[in-house]
């Protein structure tokens, strides 16, 4: 049981709510209420944490060494040696495999997307992490997949593309940011914690979130007036300033608070940050259903 609970960890699910991504085109297609349509979802959903859990434990078997050398990252199972290579690995070539598997049967289209995220995350592990510039956008990739696998799920009627634009540059954003912190955190010994970290300057990424940022803020504007599923009125547009507060916040905690190491750690301890977020939503969705 012991061994199971560190697997488990090992696949960190506080990670698990980025996949929630998968419910945007339920939510901005109007379907959230359809129960069939929220049911495959939340079963896309599920594989998803699945295949994302299967990432995290290849990605600390191939990143065991540079961890144990990390403040944070040693203490993970793996790096700690308390789950040994073999079992890690053992348990990823089961549930991989089992993943792809179920979302064929859930929807063809869904098992690709799950097959090409598992493969694009393994060529992140062992390769792209290591590139400049191509760490984030493979990241900001796994976002858009997401979005893409909840798309596959239910007969979409209403979902924009700008959605797509959105989601890749505020995933660029986030990735970028997190780059910053390690940065900041680790000083000149950043390199050897991780490598992709020699080819950036705090400076450079400064540069970097300011223009994905903006592109961020420009992106979501024009989807709120342009998108052909919102209602006429333009109202949509109310919501244009919590997305403006939210990115600033962060901005803010990165930079200020010197945060930003663990994303997901900031939305769920940062007060106003999850007040910005959870504004925004009920906002976007009130505007969603209670307009035509």
């Amino acid at each position: 049981m012991h061994k199971l609970r560190l697997l488990v960890k090992s696949m960190r699910p506080r990670q698990w709510p980025k996949n929630i991504f998968i419910f945007a085109a339920l939510g901005f297609d109007r379907q959230i209420l359809d129960l069939g349509a929220l049911l495959r979802t939340t079963g896309g959903f599920v594989l998803l944490c699945l295949a994302s859990g299967v990432v995290y434990l290849i990605n600390d078997v191939a990143d065991r060494n540079q961890d144990r050398l990390h403040p944070d990252k040693r203490k993970r199972p793996i790096a700690a040696g308390e789950i040994s290579v073999a079992l890690a690995l053992a348990v990823s070539a089961v549930l991989g495999p089992l993943s792809v598997a179920l979302a064929f049967l859930l929807n063809p289209v869904l098992g690709w997307l799950v097959f090409g995220y598992l493969l694009l995350n393994l060529a992140y592990s062992f390769a792209l992490k290591h590139v400049p510039i191509v760490d984030a956008l493979t990241v900001a990739a796994g976002f858009v997949i997401r979005v893409a696998a909840g798309v596959t799920l239910i007969q979409v009627e209403r979902f924009s593309p700008w959605l797509y634009v959105c989601t890749i540059l505020l995933a660029l954003y986030i990735s970028f940011g997190k780059r910053r912190a390690e940065l900041a955190l680790l000083v000149d010994d950043a390199s050897n914690h991780r490598r992709v970290l020699d080819g950036y300057t705090i400076p450079l990424l400064d540069s970097y979130i300011q223009i994905v940022s903006a592109a961020t803020i420009v992106a979501y504007s024009l989807y709120t007036f342009s998108a052909p599923n919102l209602p006429a009125n333009h109202s949509m547009m109310l919501t244009v300033p919590f997305v403006v507060y939210s990115i600033f916040r962060y901005l803010y905690l990165i930079q200020v608070e010197k945060a930003g190491g663990a994303p997901e750690e900031i939305v769920m301890m940062d007060r106003p940050l999850q007040a910005g977020v959870v504004l925004w939503a009920l906002s976007a969705m009130s505007i969603l259903y209670l307009q035509r």
